[in-house]
């Protein structure tokens, strides 16, 4: 899982192995360890039907998203979901492979549906 912030936006990047955790466990979670103290950050999938929705406490952020949603992103081609709470804008979409040449491991990512019209 992968999260980006910018400015009053939250991304929240899956790979397959983590939809597959999401649908068994219900819950995701990592860090960035700083010096002094850790910020997590975490993706539960909620029992409610609705949409996203987002906390943060205990220097914990964490995006709700409803069970109905991780179906649709296993069994369709459904890309991701987003909602609007309050001033903050919330994703959460799966990861793909990049198009150009990366460093990191992509082995779990979501083969990119550009690529064939990139390399065209």
């Amino acid at each position: 899982m992968k999260i980006r912030i910018k400015s009053n936006s939250l991304r929240y990047r899956l790979t397959r192995s983590d939809i597959a955790s999401l649908e068994q466990v219900g819950y995701l979670e990592d860090k960035v360890k700083f010096p002094e103290q850790t910020l997590m950050y975490a993706l539960k999938i909620t029992d409610e039907d609705g949409q996203l929705s987002s906390s943060f406490k205990n220097d914990t952020i964490t995006l709700f998203m409803p069970k109905s949603m991780i179906s649709e992103l296993i069994d369709t081609d459904r890309v991701g979901f987003e909602k609007n709470d309050g001033q903050l804008h919330l994703l959460v979409e799966k990861d793909f492979t990049c198009l150009e040449n990366v460093e990191e491991d992509q082995s779990d990512n979501y083969p990119n549906p550009l690529t064939e019209k990139h390399y065209e």
